[in-house]
């Protein structure tokens, strides 16, 4: 796959194929479609998908690997320390290591200063046990802008800081940590300062104006943002790739969402360890990603753990291009909005989503399972299948539905919810189990309860326009007043 744009933002390529600015939807909606393989367009058919699926998945993901060579970043000129910059060595080292066929760029113990880190086909970004790469938190280190989604909204923005478009066989792996050094004195200023008490979002101007271009259609390549815009970027974002590996890396103070696969196939996120907690500090996003594991990771952030999507709007109508074969297990989620999220950005679908053996717990977890889509997003979110959650203390419900999220009922697109399986969960404190709330035309449905034993329940359900909810051997033991 070779996906690359043009200097003047206008012509982009996938193998052969090509089109500008002038080229019908359909086409484009094509050429997404192409970069994701076999991705399919057309929802499964109710009953075909079950926890048998599982094993086909997993079999299909399959991390890359790499030859034996290792390119140290101290052979290209990188010095220790944390002061001096070693962006440079480490782009040459990254270009050495793809120009030999692959292999290794370490980076050793010690602390190590960046700016932007793009990847290339066939490179594994090894940071080893003691080694810290500090990422400068300047923004114009993460210049000149490259293609990427922010809030699901196709846009030229800033380099998210560790970013890839359009490579194969990449990973990020070893013992070390990632720093992205933000804070409400860097990039996290950019939507509110906690520290003077600002309310202001320098953010909103720039965020307004990008949805407007997205609702008048206007292509994403004359969607020119970064400089003098205050869009944060993402901590890992990779574009239109295959064969990803992220492992075993701890990741700290992101601008925003820490890692964001998007329109990418074949991806194993396996032994990560996220603590951020600035805001929109998602844990992990997979965005229009087919056949994805996500396992054995600790998230506490300052948003969703793990929030699925798809793209907002028209742009994630437009992709056509779904999140679909998701696999989460043996992950520990702490604080954040919600331990496993779909939407709100999930106009592109959302199906094939399998959870099991978590363990969710903290007073400022507000959710288990959420979610959240809205009469603009609208979208279909299908086949979703948890079991054996061990769920401790959470903030508000075990299980959330929200069609009225942000727009809320204001819009043409209804969403749909269906065939969500919920199994063997035992919690010991909520305030409520479900928070279901539909549109009156739009009920949320198909939820099955099975095996189910929640403790120390405060409250009763919220139910609001809802389909009614199959409970099998569902035990609910409420605190007395």
């Amino acid at each position: 796959m070779n996906f690359t744009i043009a200097p003047a933002f206008r012509t982009f390529h996938v193998s052969t194929l090509s089109f500008t600015r002038q080229t019908t939807r359909a086409a484009a909606a094509a050429m997404v479609a192409a970069s994701l393989g076999t991705l399919s367009a057309v929802p499964a058919a109710k009953g075909e998908i079950g926890w048998h699926s599982m094993a086909e998945i997993i079999a299909r993901i399959v991390p890359p690997t790499f030859p034996a060579r290792d390119f140290r970043i101290t052979d290209f000129g990188a010095k220790s320390g944390g002061n001096a910059d070693c962006t440079k060595a480490i782009a040459s080292a990254i270009a050495a290591c793809h120009d030999a066929g692959g292999g290794r760029v370490v980076v050793p113990p010690g602390e190590w200063l960046t700016g932007a880190i793009h990847l290339r086909s066939n490179v594994n970004l090894h940071v080893a046990s003691g080694a810290t790469l500090k990422f400068n938190p300047d923004p114009e280190q993460y210049l000149p802008v490259v293609f990427t989604r922010w809030n699901g909204t196709d846009v030229m923005n800033y380099s998210s800081l560790i970013y890839a478009d359009g490579q194969e066989n990449i990973a990020i792996t070893g013992g070390g940590t990632l720093d992205g050094q933000a804070n409400y004195e860097t990039w996290w200023t950019w939507t509110k300062n906690k520290v003077t008490g600002t309310t202001f979002k320098k953010s909103a101007e720039s965020q307004k104006r990008l949805f407007a271009l997205a609702d008048k259609g206007v292509p994403a390549a004359e969607r020119g943002f970064g400089r003098g815009e205050f869009l944060r970027p993402n901590f890992v974002t990779l574009v239109r790739c295959r064969n990803i590996l992220i492992e075993g890396v701890r990741i700290r103070n992101s601008p925003m969402w820490e890692l964001h696969p998007l329109l990418s196939s074949n991806i194993t996120v396996r032994g990560v360890d996220i603590s951020s907690h600035g805001p929109n500090n998602d844990g992990c996003d997979p965005e229009s990603c087919r056949d994805v594991l996500i396992e054995d990771c600790v998230f506490d952030t300052g948003d969703d753990c793990i929030a699925i999507k798809s793209g907002r709007n028209d742009d994630g109508r437009r992709a056509r291009a779904p999140s679909e074969n998701v696999i989460v297990r043996r992950c520990v989620m702490k604080d954040g909005h919600g331990g496993v999220v779909l939407g709100s950005e999930c106009s592109g679908d959302i199906r094939n989503v399998f959870v099991e053996d978590c363990t969710m717990d903290s007073p400022n977890l507000d959710r288990a399972l959420r979610f959240k889509s809205n009469a603009m997003r609208g979208g279909t979110i299908e086949n979703i299948f948890m079991r054996r959650i061990d769920v401790g203390r959470v903030k508000r419900e075990i299980l959330e539905m929200n069609f009225l999220y942000d727009e809320g009922a204001d819009g043409p697109h209804r969403p749909i919810v269906r065939n969500v399986n919920v199994e063997n969960i035992s919690s010991r404190s909520a305030p409520r189990v479900l928070s279901l709330v539909g549109l009156p035309d739009a009920p949320v449905g198909e939820i099955r309860l099975v095996n189910c034993t929640f403790r120390g329940v405060e409250g009763e359900d919220r139910i609001e326009h809802a389909m009614p909810v199959t409970r099998v051997n569902v035990t609910t033991e409420r605190v007395k007043p």
